[in-house]
């Protein structure tokens, strides 16, 4: 997913907690937030009032918790018992007092940090779950963990994947039926997808379901997926899709309904990407880019709606997933909602899978409508880009992870969307290589904009919003642009509000009603979290995690103000809150030497950054700083130190590996020559240096 962002560079060019009692109900609990998407039905809406329309005005910072790293934060916090958890990057998990803002305890998993090289969408995490005095959460390099609640001690421990893939877990685990249930990710990379369950008591695993087939020539996997791969998915497969692993992971929307007993599991996208490359350009694929219904007691498949047969654009259905009952056409009926990559808000009964309704809430060049009775896109004549295709919207999706939510009182769902075009060209040399991306999309085809009104041009190219949209109707109420995509989750309260961060660094509260801004709040950097809302002792809070980062925030150009590396940070607010935030940090000067490189080394290290580098220093090094930005690091003119990283591996245990297995040292210096060069490009947009030699 995050090298989406690296073929916007050609595009720019030619366009200028489970838990006993409420949640058991799936009904919202009155005065917590137990789970991460609030209750089973993972809407995301707290139905507390004391903060509201005319009170929050008065809203201020409570207490904020500094968090031990820069890195992004993407979990929604939940309360249980006065106390409450969340997840940070690197898989930590921390308990927190809910009132005072004390740190309990927190648990460092110790992921190494080579893990990270294999980690397509930052070292982030989305939360943990909660049941029967346990805390459930998994770890990048693929543990699920269950530690006591209480002490953070740990209780049991176990290694999630099959070692065969390069395999990496960012999303939360869900209890279901007292299993704890988990997906994982890799599909860029090359891997075939599954959902595990594991005893909660134990750890001992129930069941495991593989979403697309394996090799045939290893026959059946053992697992209560092995029947309807073989009835339903592998007579849609051709070619040798399994040496590429086929993709399908569950990195993400894994929800239980507890009213029909069912589990949904939203499926990713295909291994590579290209679907010519992948399954010579034949057959549907099962289960790509599907919503699947998975008996929770047996792993036992229901019933699937593929929304992108044959899919060919990272489009996946991993987005949350909301369940709601909804009047339709007089009928009550038990839905599932979900507004995916791909740009369209999908209705699905729940008991069936059957689709209700589909529209698009943002524009869509690869499709123009939903067939209703197929439940087939009506795809555009070029939009498996032959030739090649702008798309919008392009493989960052519409709308990705970030959770949106539903409010019962004004039967709305607010979606954090958003609009990056994308560049889809073919990659006529590809070849697999193991560990690495593996798309059959050429990302490299076109330089970066880096002058002022080039980049201008690439920014206004860039949006958000925040839609309010009628799941009924499948109409828009209203729409809050934003200047910039990559924004946070949604919360919605009974308070008639709606609660959004921005990347920019703003928290809003609207009118849940017409989007008119009550509140903002200066978080002083990026949030792409959901906000959650708790009460105790009769006072409303407002919790969210702020900490840019992520899978877009990595690779995606940054064509805004420098941004200053601070720690993420838990902010919580209420009523009449006094408490403030420190002053930030300077922003560094570009560091710029007077050395000299052939035009032949500077292009070499371009396309090497490119290859290697890019997707998590960003395109062209126009970097969010997130991680460091190369332009500004006071390594740069350092040739000895940048090897010493860069081959050496000096910094592997936070994450920056050695590079010698693709890189020579030579390689290494025409990068650092390529960096220098746009080191010098932004001295001179900004107007000063430092000048280090």
């Amino acid at each position: 997913m995050r090298a989406a962002a690296l073929g916007l560079a050609a595009l720019l060019v030619l366009s200028a907690c489970d838990r006993e009692g409420p949640e058991s109900s799936g009904i919202a609990d009155p005065a917590g937030w137990p789970s991460i998407g609030g209750s089973p039905l993972e809407q995301h809406y707290a139905p507390l009032s004391d903060i509201n329309r005319e009170s929050v005005g008065r809203l201020g910072l409570a207490w904020s918790l500094d968090l031990d790293t820069s890195r992004g934060q993407e979990a929604t916090p939940f309360v249980v018992d006065g106390t409450l958890y969340a997840t940070t990057a690197w898989s930590k998990v921390i308990a927190v007092d809910a009132v005072s803002g004390k740190l309990k305890w927190q648990h460092d998993p110790e992921v190494p940090g080579e893990t990270a090289v294999k980690a397509c969408c930052d070292v982030v995490n989305r939360g943990a779950a909660y049941f029967d005095g346990k805390i459930y959460s998994a770890t990048l390099d693929g543990r699920l963990i269950a530690l006591d609640a209480r002490s953070g001690k740990l209780v049991w421990s176990v290694q999630t994947l099959d070692g065969v893939w390069p395999y990496t877990i960012t999303g939360a685990p869900r209890i279901a039926s007292g299993k704890v249930i988990i997906g994982n990710g890799g599909a860029d990379y090359g891997a075939r997808g599954y959902v595990t369950a594991y005893d909660a008591q134990t750890g001992k695993q129930v069941w495991r379901f593989y979403t697309v087939p394996g090799d045939p020539a290893k026959g059946p996997d053992g697992s209560v997926s092995d029947e309807v791969l073989k009835t339903k998915a592998v007579p849609t497969w051709f070619g040798s899709y399994w040496k590429y692993g086929g993709g399908g992971t569950v990195w993400d929307a894994i929800v239980h309904d507890p009213e029909l007993n069912q589990l949904y599991i939203g499926v990713g996208n295909g291994s590579p990407w290209n679907h010519r490359i992948r399954s010579d350009g034949r057959g549907d694929n099962l289960f790509l880019s599907s919503i699947v219904a998975l008996d929770p007691d047996t792993g036992k498949y229901l019933w699937h709606y593929q929304q992108n047969p044959g899919e060919t654009w990272d489009f996946t259905a991993t987005q949350p997933i909301i369940l709601a009952d909804l009047k339709i056409d007089g009928q009550d009926r038990k839905v599932l909602m979900q507004a995916p990559k791909n740009g369209f808000f999908y209705v699905l009964d729940r008991h069936t899978g059957k689709l209700i309704s589909a529209r698009n809430f943002v524009p869509t060049t690869w499709a123009t409508s939903i067939d209703l009775e197929t439940g087939r896109p009506v795809e555009t004549a070029n939009a498996r880009y032959p030739d090649p295709e702008v798309g919008l919207p392009g493989s960052p999706g519409a709308h990705s992870w970030q959770p949106m939510a539903y409010s019962p009182d004004t039967g709305l769902v607010y979606i954090p969307a958003q609009s990056i075009p994308f560049l889809y060209l073919e990659d006529k040399q590809f070849r697999f290589r193991p560990g690495s991306w593996n798309l059959g999309v050429d990302m490299n085809a076109a330089p970066l904009p880096d002058t002022k009104d080039a980049i201008k041009a690439a920014r206004d190219a860039l949006s958000g919003a925040l839609i309010a949209w009628n799941p009924v109707t499948q109409t828009m109420a209203w729409k809050v642009d934003h200047q910039r995509p990559v924004n946070g989750g949604v919360l919605a309260t009974g308070g008639g509000l709606v609660f959004q961060g921005q990347s920019s660094g703003i928290l809003s509260a609207y009118d849940a009603a017409n989007g008119k801004e009550l509140w903002r709040f200066d978080t002083q950097s990026g949030v792409v979290a959901a906000p959650m809302s708790y009460t105790i002792d009769g006072t409303q809070y407002v919790a969210v995690l702020a900490g840019y980062g992520g899978a877009m925030a990595l690779a995606l150009p940054n064509f805004y103000e420098p941004r200053p590396r601070i720690p993420g940070r838990l902010l919580v607010f209420k009523l009449d809150g006094k408490a403030v935030l420190p002053e930030l940090p300077p922003v560094g000067s570009p560091s710029v030497t007077q050395e000299t490189w052939s035009a032949a080394a500077v292009e070499r290290g371009r396309v090497l950054y490119a290859e290697t580098c890019a997707a998590c220093h960003a395109a062209g090094a126009m970097s969010a700083n997130v991680v460091p930005d190369l332009r500004r690091s006071g390594v740069l003119p350092d040739a000895e130190t940048w090897r010493a990283i860069v081959i050496d591996g000096a910094l592997s245990g936070v994450g920056m590996v050695s590079f010698k297995d693709r890189l020579s040292a030579g390689d290494a210096e025409q990068i650092r020559a390529y960096v220098q060069m746009q080191a010098r490009k932004l001295a001179d947009r900004e107007g000063g240096t430092n000048d280090a030699r």
